[in-house]
Order: structure tokens, then C-alpha cells, then sequence
């Protein structure tokens, strides 16, 4: 297999369309989510940094506290997208949902409002986190910080099916001749390459655990970054044409990171399945917890 050979699927106009569309929506809500935080910050924090005991004089206290007409408010909306957020797993056991839309948007929108609604319940809790409440805050940021973590490790997965199964040697004949194209350019040098493309022998990794194997993904992600961004600075100095600069490095960067991710496929596989064992809990136990504050706040009045 060589690179000429890859097929690529060109999307139709009412495809563009859509993904236009959908990428605007994200884009829109991520800003909105910012701004908001922002506004909430900028309007609250000194409200939030005085003790608990002296709240009760501050002006915003009425505005403010979880109860208030601002805090109450916060609370409903990230209660709303908390529960919006499980509709992407009651997706895949519902067949009239599941036909609504693609799964990759569903994913989108489930991260938006994952990271969104986090920040909303935080400033409806005015940081009083204690008893029902606290449980649900901290379950709640557990499973932020688990799919957070989730998603890095799908996005390690190569989604299409050829680069899942092409084998090591034809990555590396693949990346042999990816250097040459490269080095005809006069753009980059063999040592430079290296840098980004040089990865840890088949056996050496089949050899790691999976912590060990996570590990030294997160670093070779993170040594990739720095050397491409040490790259764009050293040549943009004797670089001419910074269009062919940023389109030879998009290249390699994506390749490298190809080819990590199909020496480490298997031990990504393994993570992957673990964190569905470990992910659920922490969704399940989130679920219980809000709909029980929610139960003593209304009904109890506590």
C-alpha cells in the first residue's frame, strides 16, 4: 500500500453543507460557554471569594447563593444538559434515536454540554460543596475527567479500516517514502524527521503494560507538538514559502502521529475497554446522586 493508493471519499455539496452547519453550532456553543464563564466570573468572583459566614451581607447574596435567582437558574441549565448528555448512550439502545443524525455529531454535542455543564453547576453551587451536593460535584467532575480521558484514547484509535490493518512494514515503507517526497522539498532534513518520526520497535511495545504504553502515548504526543512547533521556528527563518512549510508539517505530523497510533492499536484497544468498565460507575453513581439532591432541595427543602 503507498500513499497514491489511498482512496479519499469526496463529500457532495449537501454533505459540506451539513458539516458546515454542525462545526458552526459547535463553535457557537463552545464561545457561548466561554463567554458565559467569563461573565460569571467577572460578575461573581467577589462574591465567591469572601467566607461563607459574610455571604449573607454581600448585595449579590440573593442573586448568588444556590438558592438565588441567578444560582437557581445555573442549577436548572446544567441539570438540563446533564441529562441531555445521556442521550448519546441511550443512543445506541434506542433504533428510532440512533437514526437521528451521525454518531461522531451525537459525540460532539455530548462533550460540549459535558464540559459546559460543569461550569454552570459549579457557579450555581457558589463552591459550597458539602453533603448530597458535594457527592454529586465530585461524581460529576469524575466523570469529566474520565471522558476527557476517554475521548483521548478514541481519538488513538484510527477510524478508518485500511489504517487500522496496514501493517507495520507497509507504515514503514509508507513513511520511507513520505521522508523522500520531504526531502526533495528542501524543507526539512533527515534529522528533523527523526525526530518525529522515530517510534519504539513492535516488540518493545507489545512488551509494555498498559500504564507504561499510555504513558509513553501522552509523551510521544507531547514530544511530536514541541517538535513541530521547534520546526515551524527554525525554518520559518529560511523558509521562503510558508505555505509549503505548513503543508509539509501538517503532513508529518499526521503521518507520525498515524503511525504511533497503529504501532499502539492493541494496547489502545485494551485501554479503551477498560475505561467503559470504569466510565459507566462514575456516570451511573452521577445519575443517583443529582436526581437525589434534586429530591432533597425540592421536596425536603434542605
Amino acid at each position: 500500500m503507498s500513499a497514491a493508493a489511498t482512496l479519499r471519499h469526496t463529500a457532495g455539496p449537501a454533505d459540506a453543507a451539513r458539516r458546515r452547519r454542525h462545526r458552526f453550532w459547535i463553535e457557537a456553543g463552545a464561545v457561548a460557554a466561554m463567554v458565559a464563564t467569563v461573565a460569571l466570573v467577572v460578575h461573581g468572583l467577589p462574591y465567591y471569594l469572601m467566607p461563607s459566614a459574610q455571604r449573607v451581607i454581600s448585595p449579590h447574596h440573593a442573586e448568588l447563593k444556590p438558592s438565588g435567582t441567578l444560582g437557581k437558574a445555573l442549577g436548572i441549565s446544567g441539570t438540563v444538559m446533564l441529562l441531555l448528555i445521556y442521550l448519546y448512550p441511550l443512543r445506541k439502545k434506542w433504533k428510532w434515536l440512533a437514526r437521528k443524525g451521525k454518531t461522531k455529531n451525537w459525540l460532539d454535542y455530548h462533550i460540549l454540554m459535558g464540559l459546559a455543564a460543569p461550569v454552570l453547576i459549579t457557579f450555581h453551587s457558589a463552591f459550597k460543596l458539602r453533603g448530597v451536593a458535594g457527592l454529586a460535584y465530585w461524581s460529576m467532575i469524575a466523570v469529566v475527567i474520565s471522558g476527557i480521558v476517554g475521548r483521548y484514547l478514541y481519538n488513538r484509535i484510527p477510524r478508518k479500516l485500511g489504517e487500522a490493518e496496514m501493517s507495520m512494514e507497509e507504515m514503514e515503507k509508507l513513511r520511507s517514502e513520505l521522508t523522500a517526497q520531504i526531502e526533495t522539498q528542501n524543507v526539512l532534513g533527515r534529522d528533523e524527521l527523526n525526530r518525529l518520526l522515530v517510534l519504539p520497535s513492535t516488540d518493545e511495545v507489545q512488551r509494555l503494560p498498559l500504564l507504561k504504553a499510555l504513558w509513553l502515548v501522552i509523551s510521544l504526543d507531547v514530544r511530536r507538538w514541541i517538535a513541530i512547533w521547534r520546526l515551524r521556528l527554525d525554518a520559518a527563518a529560511h523558509v521562503k514559502n510558508h505555505r509549503d512549510l505548513r503543508a509539509v508539517l501538517a503532513v508529518v505530523r499526521k503521518q507520525a502521529a498515524l503511525s504511533k497510533d497503529v504501532l499502539f492499536l492493541s494496547k489502545m484497544r485494551q485501554l479503551f475497554r477498560m475505561w467503559h468498565i470504569v466510565h459507566r460507575p462514575f456516570s451511573y453513581a452521577l445519575a443517583i446522586l443529582a436526581v437525589l439532591h434534586i429530591f432533597v432541595v425540592t421536596v425536603l427543602g434542605f
